[in-house]
């Protein structure tokens, strides 16, 4: 959905790149995706720490953080940009919340907020099946596996080195 909001740089750095499931999206649409992760889940690159990565990248930078760790990776990936490149992250919408995050808002203002109109699932690891204690997919009424469902607003933040203006908020789905 983020492609049919915003255009991005050839060559995108997805560094949590999980199962692939960004990466595989940019890839399909003609992006030079370089995928990693800290933890090996079949994809990508692993064991690389993105908050260590301190080479220039030459491109932007899209990825779903991990969300406790959020702010450090916005501010990292702002770092490591160019000037004029963007960085897209795929967080909660209570991410514009914080006294804490309040500085960095005020020296980094998204350049758009795009607000999800629809709860969207977030399947963890890429599942979207509900599980029992242990580890078992539930069955609902029907006799049909249980998805997950979402009572989270999720948002794209997307970012502009350089950018100064005010937050421009959309929706999208």
């Amino acid at each position: 959905m983020l492609l049919d909001l915003e255009t991005f740089n050839k060559n995108i750095l997805e560094p949590c790149c999980g199962e692939g499931h960004i990466s595989k999206v940019l890839e399909q649409n003609g992006h030079n995706v370089t995928s990693y992760d800290l933890v090996d889940r079949g994809y990508g690159k692993a064991g690389i720490n993105f908050l260590e990565y301190n080479e220039h990248f030459n491109g932007d930078i899209i990825t779903n953080p991990p969300y406790s760790m959020a702010q450090e990776f916005v501010e990292h990936a702002l770092d490591i940009v160019g000037e004029g490149c963007k960085v897209a992250m795929f967080l909660k919408l209570t991410f514009l919340e914080s006294t804490s995050r309040r500085d960095m808002f005020n020296k980094y203002p998204p350049k758009k907020v795009y607000i999800s109109s629809s709860r969207i699932p977030c399947g963890k690891n890429g599942d979207f099946y509900e599980r029992d204690s242990e580890g078992n997919i539930k069955i609902d009424k029907n006799g049909n596996p249980k998805e997950i469902s979402s009572a989270v607003c999720y948002a794209w933040f997307v970012w502009e080195k350089g950018y100064k203006g005010d937050i421009i908020l959309k929706h999208f789905n």
